[in-house]
């Protein structure tokens, strides 16, 4: 999918919620978008692991971990179960972890930072809720579209 995000914030000025800079790219995929999904939970990825449960259909999965940088919520394992599930990619209000191992897949990662510590994995956490963070409410079935230049949130598909 080609798109450029200045254009699209441009051409839909009022429509388009645009994320505070400060998550950066960690996977091979440096433009991505797709329907949202969403996982709410704090330095335990269970919800994560459940969501990728189901088929992907090019979504992205957006991940409230409360902006901790005490854990990671993704790495290689959740990052390689995405692609085989079929999901465009991640952004992760957290940590993730295994970088060089998710730059060289195509997928979509987007997080605060890393850090080596593996989550807990026993919450069931929440998932398929609207979630907030850098300026954007992330609400399930609106599109998600991300590049290097930022993230925009749109009720309606624009490409």
């Amino acid at each position: 999918m080609e798109f450029k995000t200045a254009d699209l914030c441009d051409a839909n000025a009022g429509a388009v919620q645009v994320a505070a800079p400060g998550l950066r790219h960690f996977g091979g995929r440096r433009r991505f978008a797709g329907r949202i999904c969403t996982v709410k939970c704090f330095e335990d990825n269970q919800a994560v692991k459940d969501q990728l449960e189901e088929p992907g259909q090019g979504r992205v999965i957006v991940v409230d971990g409360g902006g901790s940088l005490r854990a990671a919520l993704v790495g290689d394992n959740v990052a390689r179960r995405a692609l085989e599930q079929g999901y465009a990619g991640f952004v992760v209000n957290g940590c993730v972890r295994d970088t060089a191992q998710c730059a060289a897949m195509d997928i979509g990662l987007l997080a605060l930072a890393t850090n080596p510590t593996r989550p807990a994995q026993k919450s069931p956490g929440e998932r398929g809720i609207p979630v907030a963070f850098a300026w954007i409410k992330f609400t399930p079935g609106e599109w998600l579209y991300a590049d290097r230049d930022g993230i925009l949130v749109c009720a309606n598909k624009l490409v």
